[in-house]
C-alpha cells in the first residue's frame, strides 16, 4: 500500500515508514510465520507502520533488551495492538514498577519447584493418555488432538477448573490473543468475566490451594486484592496459560515433522532434549506484544512521541544475526551461551511459567517420540499459520506408518 503522507506523524522520517501489518502475514509466511516477520531486518532497525493504530516496531535485540526493561520510557500500561484500555485490568501486566511488584508476588509460588514438579506429573499422564490414543490412528490433528489439550489440562488443574470446559475457554483464548477486532476482545473479557464470577466468590469465601485462590489471599501492599484486581488476575493467567505452550508444541512438531534426522537425534540422543528445546523456542518465536512511551523521548535517532505504541516481536530477537550466529538454522549443538532469544521477557515482566512451559515442551518429546518416531506433514491437508500478539500454527496435519 502508499501510505498517504499526510497520514504520517510528523515524528516519523519517511525512510522508517513500511507496510507491514502484523495481523495480515498469512500469505507471506504460510510456510514459516517467522520468516515473514525477519523480512523487516532488512530495513530501519526501528520503524513506523501505519496499520492498527499506527506503531513503531523494534527490530533488534539490542532495543528490544533495552526497551524491555526501561519501564521509566516504555510503559507495560498498553501492551496490546490495536491500542486497548483494557489492558491496564490485565494484572500484573498491565502495571509498571513498584505497583506491578504486590500482584506479581501473589502468584509466584504457583511457580515454584514443588508445584511445577507436580503439574510435570500432570503433564506427563496427560501426553501418554494422548499419544496412546493417537498413535494407533496413524494421523492426527496436532493441535486440537495434542497441542492444546496438552497445557489446558495442566492450566485447569493449577486453578482447578472442570477440564471439561476446556473446549469453549480455548475458543475465547484464540479470540482473546489473535484476533485484530477490539470489540470481539472486550467480549471474550465480558463472557470470561461471567464465567469466572461464581468461582471467584465462592473462593472468596472459603479459598483452596488453586492459584485462583492464591491471587485471592495474596498480600497487596498490606490489604487484600479487590473483586476487580481478582478477575483481572484470573483472565491474564486463564489466556495467557491457555494458548502459548499450544502454539510453541504446533511450531515444534511442524519442525520436527520436516526434519527428520534432527527427530532422530532426539530420539537417539535424549540428552540433547533440553538444549534443542531452547534452540526451537529461540527459533519459532511466539510472542508481540508493545509498550507505550510515557514522554517524548530522542533514541538513537527517533524522537518517540508521548503515547505512541512500539512493539517489540520477540521472534525477531531469535532471529536477529547479531544476537544468534545463523539465526534461521535450527542446531541442536549450540553452546547454551549461544542460544539468545526474549521468549519469555526480560526485566520486572519476565515470564513466570516459563519454567513450566519449558518442561512442558520437553514432555511433548519424551512421550511423543518413542511411540510415533516417523511423521510427516499431510500433504493433502493445509497446514495452517497465524500471526498476532501470538504467533501461532492453527491447523497442522500429520500423519505416519501404525
Amino acid at each position: 500500500m502508499l501510505v498517504p503522507q499526510d497520514s504520517i506523524p510528523e515524528n516519523v522520517p519517511a525512510d522508517r515508514v513500511v507496510d507491514f501489518d502484523f495481523f495480515a502475514l498469512d500469505q507471506l509466511g504460510k510456510d514459516d510465520i517467522q520468516l515473514a516477520w525477519a523480512t523487516l531486518h532488512d530495513g530501519p532497525d526501528i520503524v513506523w507502520t501505519p496499520h492498527n493504530g499506527g506503531h513503531w516496531i523494534a527490530t533488534r535485540g539490542e532495543d528490544i533488551d533495552v526497551m524491555q526493561v526501561d519501564y521509566e520510557h516504555f510503559s507495560h500500561r498498553n501492551f496490546n495492538l490495536p491500542r486497548s484500555e483494557m489492558d491496564q485490568y490485565s494484572l500484573p501486566l498491565g502495571l509498571d514498577p513498584p505497583h506491578h511488584t504486590p500482584f506479581r508476588r501473589s502468584i509466584m509460588p504457583a511457580f515454584g519447584p514443588r508445584m511445577i514438579k507436580a503439574l510435570e506429573g500432570v503433564a506427563r499422564d496427560t501426553a501418554r493418555e494422548l499419544v496412546a490414543q493417537i498413535a494407533p490412528r496413524g494421523q492426527c490433528e496436532f493441535i486440537e488432538d495434542f497441542a492444546k489439550v496438552l497445557p489446558i489440562n495442566v492450566f485447569l488443574n493449577m486453578v482447578d477448573l472442570p477440564l471439561d470446559h476446556r473446549h469453549f475457554l480455548l475458543e475465547w483464548a484464540e479470540v482473546a490473543v489473535r484476533s485484530p477486532d477490539l470489540a470481539k476482545r472486550m467480549e471474550v473479557h465480558g463472557k470470561m468475566r461471567e464465567y469466572l464470577t461464581p468461582y471467584i466468590d465462592a473462593r472468596m469465601q472459603t479459598p483452596g490451594d488453586d492459584v485462583i485462590s492464591m491471587v485471592i489471599t495474596g498480600d497487596i501492599g498490606g490489604r487484600p486484592p479487590s473483586r476487580d484486581e481478582v478477575f483481572g488476575m484470573s483472565t491474564l493467567l486463564l489466556f495467557g496459560g491457555l494458548d502459548t505452550v499450544a502454539s510453541q508444541l504446533g511450531f515444534i512438531a511442524l519442525h520436527l515433522a520436516r526434519n527428520p534426522a534432527q527427530r532422530r537425534e532426539l530420539i537417539e540422543h535424549p540428552e540433547l532434549r533440553p538444549r534443542a528445546t531452547e534452540e526451537l523456542i529461540r527459533r519459532f518465536g511466539l510472542p508481540n506484544t508493545a509498550r507505550v512511551l510515557t514522554q517524548d523521548y530522542a533514541y538513537k535517532g527517533v524522537q518517540f512521541r508521548k503515547g505512541d505504541m512500539i512493539q517489540l516481536p520477540k521472534c525477531l530477537y531469535g532471529l536477529d544475526d547479531r544476537q544468534n550466529a545463523d539465526p534461521l538454522t535450527v542446531d541442536f549443538h549450540r553452546k547454551p551461551s549461544q542460544i539468545k532469544h526474549a521468549a519469555f521477557g526480560a526485566g520486572p515482566h519476565i515470564c513466570p511459567g516459563a519454567s513450566l512451559a519449558r518442561r512442558e515442551l520437553m514432555v511433548f518429546m519424551d512421550e511423543w517420540l518413542p511411540l510415533i518416531p516417523d511423521f510427516e506433514i499431510d500433504p493433502d491437508k493445509p497446514l495452517v499459520m497465524k500471526s498476532g500478539p501470538v504467533n501461532g500454527v492453527l491447523e497442522l496435519h500429520l500423519k505416519w506408518q501404525a
